[in-house]
């Protein structure tokens, strides 16, 4: 699509992903932030006082009906991602949205059909699609240097649920939207579709505390390779930790950037060249796919097969 010198870009949700964007995006060189929206006063004064001039509307429709832009961010609540990324992509608005895509499947799905019905750019903000530690895997893999792969395993522990930072998001804590298979485990599976290909289910268990999951085991297949994933909320260091075991080497990424490799001795920190991967590089990316260049970032299509994954725990209950 054909975009002005600068994206104008409108912000849907300031929470503590929307406030990161908004500030990202004041400060990146190919975007205009031209609007934002909070259903919160409280919210709106915090953003007017930070960002003084910046068009602040509590509701989102506002935003999207009356204000001339480019593209939207959605950082709002899970269940409002699909209203407003379809009134967005049939206005022809490029979207980028937080993950997960959806929680409810049929939204999803309408999502990722209204997106290939326009043709509008589309995109979920997984951080694992720009980590300079993901795309080192990657070049290992097509580069031979794993051999075969024979094992993925993703491993996650938080001392407690909701984390610190995110305990004014109250949708967070909960199972209807929120919990840590939505929340971090997402960005993982999304890491394992976007290297091995789609993941077929075997087996999921979930058990639920005072509102989100407790407790989460997965067994999957990407082709014949097995994917297991753990999680719980339990004593101990808060850990993410993913792991590709080959014949040749082996890669572990932990803390969200660490890359280790394995060999047949013991694990040693790889020394990466390059961005980290942060919202500034992946704006980058977005602007890029609205230029029609590759990018990469995820679409609604892969958000989608990520969510049905972590909906199928859910749907064992």
């Amino acid at each position: 699509m054909e975009v002005a010198s600068k994206i104008r870009l409108g912000i849907i949700g300031l929470g503590v992903m929307g406030t990161e964007m908004l500030d990202v995006a004041q400060r990146h060189p190919r975007f205009e932030v031209v609007v934002a929206a909070d259903p919160s006063a409280r919210v709106l004064d915090r953003v007017r006082a930070a960002h003084p001039g910046l068009a602040c509307v509590q509701d989102a429709d506002e935003l999207l009906g009356r204000h001339a832009l480019d593209a939207v961010y959605i950082a709002s609540p899970p269940a409002t991602h699909a209203r407003y990324a379809v009134r967005a992509m049939k206005a022809g608005l490029a979207v980028f949205a937080e993950k997960p895509l959806a929680v409810d499947l049929a939204e999803g799905q309408e999502m990722v059909t209204v997106a290939a019905a326009t043709g509008t750019v589309n995109a979920l903000n997984f951080v694992m699609s720009d980590r300079g530690a993901a795309l080192a895997i990657d070049k290992a893999l097509r580069t031979g240097q794993v051999g075969t792969v024979r094992r993925i395993e993703m491993r996650f522990t938080f001392p407690q649920w909701p984390r610190a930072f995110q305990e004014d998001a109250r949708w967070v804590a909960g199972q209807a939207q929120g919990g840590f298979l939505r929340e971090v485990a997402s960005h993982y599976l999304f890491l394992t579709d976007r290297l091995l290909g789609p993941l077929s289910p075997v087996h999921t268990h979930v058990t639920y505390g005072a509102a989100a999951e407790d407790a989460a085991y997965g067994l999957f297949l990407a082709g014949d390779v097995p994917v297991t994933l753990s999680g719980q909320v339990a004593a101990g260091p808060e850990t993410y930790e993913w792991t590709l075991y080959g014949t040749d080497r082996s890669y572990r990424i932990t803390d969200w950037a660490r890359l280790w490799c394995g060999d047949h001795r013991e694990w040693t920190p790889v020394d990466l060249d390059g961005p980290r991967g942060s919202e500034h590089t992946r704006l980058g990316e977005f602007a890029r796919a609205m230029r029609g260049e590759d990018t990469t970032l995820a679409d609604f299509a892969a958000g989608l097969r990520v969510q049905q994954l972590v909906e199928h725990f859910h749907r064992q209950t």
